[in-house]
């Protein structure tokens, strides 16, 4: 699977949203190997993640967020499953997952049906390794920005979507060793 032959059939090249996607696929792909590397004891397919963090955000050109240059009939929540829908068109039901499975920390179908949200309701929560590593990866970068956020600031950003979003980010970063500001629980 080449990322970018896929990215390619369905962005302008030339266009900012593929300058927005393919730089924030980068940064997300460097962190998430950078992540992998260190979690050898879990032996992530280090290729797998390279590509599935190159082509996770595949769907956004659906949605509609015109901050990132996105003027789609979805709302931007969707883009996960979109993606997924794309890539096993594809024939990369795998890579797929991915995207369906890192919006957040994963979504379950139980909270889209108490939440109801415009989402198909089944479980969109990480399953492998490989998905936890990128999903974890993109809560890193905003697509607006290049810098490196702390983990501080997605924590903030993460528990105002619920405790238990906190409590899964918490159990990644145990889980992964990553250092930093975050407020553990005890």
């Amino acid at each position: 699977m080449n990322p970018f032959e896929i990215i390619s059939k369905y962005y302008n090249e030339d266009s900012e949203l593929y300058r927005i996607l393919i730089n924030h696929s980068k940064l997300v792909a460097h962190k998430a190997l950078e992540i992998a590397e260190k979690a050898g004891q879990f032996k992530p397919d280090l290729d797998f993640i390279e590509k599935a963090a190159m082509v996770h955000d595949i769907g956004i050109f659906l949605t509609d967020n015109p901050s990132i240059s996105c003027f789609g009939g979805f709302p931007y929540l969707c883009h996960g499953y979109l993606g997924r829908e794309i890539l096993e068109r594809e024939g990369f039901l795998d890579y797929g997952l991915v995207c369906e499975r890192h919006v957040g920390v994963g979504i379950s179908a139980e909270e889209i049906k108490r939440k109801g949200l415009p989402l198909p309701p089944r479980d969109m929560i990480p399953a492998t390794v490989e998905e936890e590593i990128v999903c974890l990866a993109d809560k890193f970068f905003s697509k607006k920005s290049k810098q490196e956020k702390p983990l501080g600031e997605i924590e903030k950003e993460i528990v105002k979507n619920g405790r238990e979003k906190k409590d899964k980010l918490e159990e990644l970063v145990k889980k992964f060793s990553i250092k930093g500001d975050l407020h553990l629980t005890r």
